[in-house]
C-alpha cells in the first residue's frame, strides 16, 4: 500500500516512514504543504498521514482542498494539537480519523489499515477469497490451510489485487502502488513476482488480461 506522508519534522518524518516501510507500506514523504498539494494532484494513494502544523501551506487548507474536488482517500491527521477544538476542526475538515504525537508506530499502522479497509469496503480484517487468507497485520497467507511463504514484494502484490478483486490493474498501477519515491524498479518486476504467485498459490489465481495488466476475479458468493 502506498502511503503519503506530510511531516516537517524531520527525525519524526524519517521514524515514521522507517517504520511505515517495515510494516509494508510504501512510502512518500514530503515536508511542506505545497509539496502535499501537489503529489495528492499527481499521485495516488491508499492514505495520507499528515502533520496539521505545516510550513507553506497548513494541514487544515490541505484538507479542504482535496475534500472541495472531491478527493475520497483516507487521511489521518497527526498532530501535536491535543486540544478538542483542533481535534473537531481537523475531523469536520474532511480528516478520517486522529492520533497525537507522540503516538506509537504499530497504532498508526493499525489506523491505516482500518482506514484502507473501510476505504474499500471491508468489513473483516482477514482477506478471505476462496481458499486463500491473506492477514495484513500479521503479513501472511494461507492456502488451502497452508501457510505460504512470500517474499515482501509478492506479499505486497497479492494484497493489491485481492483489495480490487474483479478489477484488472496495469503493470504501471501495480508498481505505483508498490513503490515509493526514488525506488530502483525493475523492467520486469511485476511479471517475475507474479510468476512465483502462481507457482507458489495457483496458477488460475491470477489471470493476465490482454493489453492491460492482470486481475483476480472475484470470489463467488
Amino acid at each position: 500500500m502506498r502511503i503519503l506522508l506530510v511531516e516537517d519534522d524531520a527525525l519524526l518524518g524519517d521514524g515514521v516512514r522507517s517504520g511505515l516501510k517495515q510494516g509494508g507500506f510504501a512510502v512518500d514523504w514530503v515536508m511542506d504543504g505545497r509539496q502535499a498539494g501537489l503529489a495528492l494532484e499527481t499521485g495516488s494513494y491508499e492514505a495520507v498521514v499528515l502533520d496539521l502544523g505545516l510550513p507553506g501551506l497548513g494541514g487544515m487548507e490541505i484538507l479542504r482542498r482535496v475534500r472541495s474536488r472531491g478527493d475520497s482517500v483516507p487521511i489521518l491527521i497527526v498532530t501535536a494539537r491535543d486540544a478538542i477544538d483542533d481535534r473537531v476542526a481537523g475531523l469536520d475538515a474532511g480528516g478520517d480519523d486522529y492520533v497525537v504525537k507522540p503516538f506509537d508506530l504499530s497504532e498508526l499502522q493499525a489506523r491505516l489499515r482500518a482506514l484502507v479497509r473501510r476505504s474499500n469496503q471491508q468489513i473483516e480484517p482477514l482477506i478471505v477469497h476462496g481458499d486463500l487468507t491473506l492477514d495484513p497485520t500479521a503479513r501472511t497467507v494461507c492456502h488451502a490451510g497452508l501457510a505460504v511463504e512470500l517474499t515482501a514484494r509478492e506479499f505486497a502484490i497479492l494484497h493489491v489485487l485481492l483489495l480490487n478483486a474483479g478489477r484488472a490493474l496495469s503493470r504501471a498501477q501495480i508498481e505505483d502502488r508498490l513503490y515509493g519515491w526514488g525506488e530502483e524498479i525493475e523492467s520486469n518486476a511485476v511479471e517475475v513476482f507474479i510468476h512465483h504467485l502462481r507457482r507458489k498459490l495457483s496458477p488460475e489465481l491470477i489471470r493476465t488480461v490482454r493489453g492491460v495488466g492482470y486481475m483476480i476475479e472475484r470470489a463467488s458468493s
